[in-house]
């Protein structure tokens, strides 16, 4: 029989490349945002009543973490009241698995091969990654079945191409416009592939930890990464770096992911890379040509 699989956030990033890699393996249920409104107390409760038990809650859906919802306000606020009202009805799940976020380790800082023992050294300054925190400060509390997976930099299909530095070069790539980042960094970027597979061991197998950091454990910097797009084709595109120096770094030590996952090959990021740009040229009518020719960083 099927696992039965809950999985808030199913039309974003991460959530619809679970659906269209997992729903043929997993029975899969992914109401959106009119279906269930998850800050609102007694539509969870009544949706558990009627659509659970389930074997797996995976819990994705977040306000306020893109970049798009910047100045967003609440979100600390709204976030937790989803969270609590899932918790509040562990009767209906076997096991949850908690997205957080490596901005728990507070990003107006530099985030440097963090190991998950170093969670609680900083308090997150943003209210998204204080958000995170609070969650995980509460799994940590409890005895739950509850997989906490600390997220860094993903990327892949169905990402916003608005705004995801990976997606958006290659769109600006295609349309041979220059290669634009506001300031270079170091941050560790996973394949989301990889984290579809890394997910089937956290639904399927019980973790000998309850906190993970899930990355590659190498980092690169936004300005290799330009340079791999840059050599996709027989052209090349200028690479503008608006702003000098570095950013603030994004990487991880997940060791203790690696001893989980024994054998596991992560995707190297030129690999990705190309999937995604012939990804991208293959659906490239359902691409906002427009918002990407008329972003402002291209006159600068």
């Amino acid at each position: 029989m099927k696992l039965k699989i809950l999985l808030t956030g199913g039309n974003g990033f991460i959530g619809r490349n679970f659906i269209e890699q997992k729903n043929k393996k997993y029975h899969i249920l992914h109401p959106t945002h009119s279906e269930l409104d998850l800050a609102r107390t007694k539509a969870v409760d009544n949706f558990f009543k009627k659509k659970g038990p389930f074997d797996i809650v995976l819990h994705a859906a977040t306000v306020g973490g893109k970049r798009s919802e910047k100045g967003m306000r609440d979100v600390a606020e709204i976030n937790l009241r989803i969270f609590f009202n899932i918790i509040r009805n562990k009767k209906y799940w076997k096991k949850m698995i908690h997205f957080g976020t490596g901005s728990e380790y507070d990003k107006s800082q530099d985030i440097k091969d963090v190991k998950e023992g170093d969670f609680g050294k900083r308090i997150p300054a943003d209210s998204f990654g204080f958000y995170k925190y609070v969650t995980a400060k509460y799994i940590e509390s409890l005895l739950l079945p509850i997989y906490h997976i600390r997220l860094f930099g993903i990327y892949g299909k169905y990402e916003d191409y608005h705004v995801r530095l990976t997606s958006n070069l290659i769109c600006k790539y295609i349309l041979r416009l220059p290669l634009t980042m506001i300031q270079n960094a170091y941050f560790d970027y996973l394949y989301i592939d990889d984290l579809i597979k890394i997910l089937d061991f956290f639904i399927e197998k019980e973790p000998r930890y309850r906190f993970y950091n899930v990355g590659t454990g190498k980092s690169i910097s936004l300005l290799s990464i330009a340079k791999i797009i840059n050599r996709l084709s027989n052209y090349s595109m200028p690479i503008r770096v608006l702003k000098k120096g570095l950013n603030k770094e994004y990487t991880c030590d997940n060791s203790l992911l690696r001893k989980e996952l024994k054998n596991f090959r992560f995707t190297p990021i030129g690999e990705g890379i190309r999937v995604l740009y012939s990804w991208y040229k293959k659906n490239w009518k359902d691409v906002d040509i427009k918002t990407i020719i008329e972003d402002p960083h291209n006159k600068l």
